[in-house]
């Protein structure tokens, strides 16, 4: 089988309110990066040709919302598809496109602010069907509760093992120049923050954000017109639970389980925790963390709060970027994640940059309580 190739990687830093900018100018700032690292170009002659863009008409609050953002995208008059989606599902699509032999090199790019919204529970409870759900008000958080309770029950996990997980979130986000909150906590901090919804507290949630990432990806015989540093999306894997709540196992992973092990059996991984040295999980609350983490194969089932006493997330590297608690937008949480692990295998990471990095897995989820999750292997 071919291999597909990420050349580079540009972030827009996340923020709570870019209130100065649209979500044009911070595509705009995303691309110029990749094109002065590259030399990339959409020339009708070796240029790409193929765009990907990763958008969700309810937060840009438009209906057909790549529509007003081709032009930043290099897709005017360009081939350019949408992934409605969160938008690591933009990457799996990508090396698609480059996998079937369709086109050598793949653009991709995806944005949301979440600021726009008067609240970004009501976007989120639009993801409801009409007649039930959102009448009963469901929505990202509220459904996150019903989960976070059914797997602390399940699993025993505890505050202050809560607690850790966001101070050590901080703690990395601090290092990491595209992280929206950075400022330091302590355990009792968040171990008496306001309750959210219970059992989830104000801390435990990631922050409102704006932000845009963007990619190239190429094959293997075009990559080295791009760089000399080339990092491979070796294993993609995706798969959705049941839509009504009230047919799932909320403390199951069922969805992350088989995402996981359809991306691993592409890369060719048969024991996950001797072959992956670094993660990036899209924890939008904290109890998550150590949830993926079991589904992804890290610890055994019911025994995450265990790992994270035992240290586990510093044996894996875990969320180096900070995490989704560090604060980066509902639909490109997937896109940071992976950018992360690029600059991680890359060396490039600066100031929280591991070491001896090799295989890294980057994973995401929509829909309320990890209703659809999505892996991704990337390697040296």
């Amino acid at each position: 089988m071919k291999r597909v190739a990420v050349c580079a990687v540009a972030q827009h830093k996340c923020d709570s309110n870019i209130w100065q900018k649209r979500f044009q100018g911070m595509l705009l700032d995303v691309l110029e990066d990749i094109k002065e690292q590259t030399g990339m170009n959409f020339s009708e002659e070796g240029g790409v040709k193929s765009i990907v863009s990763a958008s969700d008409d309810v937060f840009d609050a438009r209906t057909i919302s790549d529509n007003g953002m081709t032009d930043v995208l290099g897709a005017h008059y360009r081939e350019e598809e949408k992934m409605a989606q969160e938008g690591l599902n933009g990457l799996g699509y990508a090396m698609s496109v480059i996998l079937s032999g369709h086109e050598d090199a793949v653009y991709v790019a995806g944005h949301c602010k979440e600021s726009q919204g008067e609240s970004r529970n009501m976007c989120t409870n639009l993801s409801y069907d009409p007649f039930y759900g959102r009448a009963m008000g469901l929505d990202y958080t509220n459904v996150a509760a019903l989960q976070a309770r059914a797997y602390m029950e399940k699993s025993g996990l505890t505050e202050e093992q809560l607690a850790k997980v966001v101070v050590r979130a901080r703690e990395w986000a601090a290092k990491n120049p595209y992280a929206n909150a950075t400022k330091q906590v302590e355990l009792g901090e968040v171990m008496y923050s306001p309750m959210l919804c219970d059992p989830i507290r104000t801390m435990h949630a990631y922050p409102v954000s704006d932000g845009a990432v963007g990619f190239l990806l190429a094959s293997e015989e075009k990559a080295h017109e791009f760089t000399d540093n080339p990092v491979w999306l070796t294993g993609f894997g995706c798969c959705m639970d049941s839509y009504f709540l009230g047919d799932r196992d909320l403390a199951s992973n069922f969805a992350l389980k088989r995402a996981a092990a359809r991306a691993y059996k592409m890369a060719g991984i048969t024991d996950v925790r001797k072959s992956v040295n670094l993660v990036e999980v899209m924890d939008c609350f904290a109890y998550q963390q150590p949830m993926w983490l079991e589904g992804l194969g890290f610890c055994g089932d019911g025994e995450g709060g265990q790992f994270i006493d035992d240290e586990g997330p510093a044996k894996y590297n875990v969320n180096l970027s900070g995490g989704m608690l560090a604060g980066n937008p509902v639909m490109t949480g997937g896109l940071y994640r992976a950018a992360e692990a690029v600059l991680q295998l890359m060396g490039k990471a600066g100031d929280h940059q591991a070491a001896d990095v090799n295989c890294a897995v980057a994973q995401s989820t929509t829909g309320g309580a990890g209703q659809f999750h999505t892996v991704l292997v990337l390697e040296k």
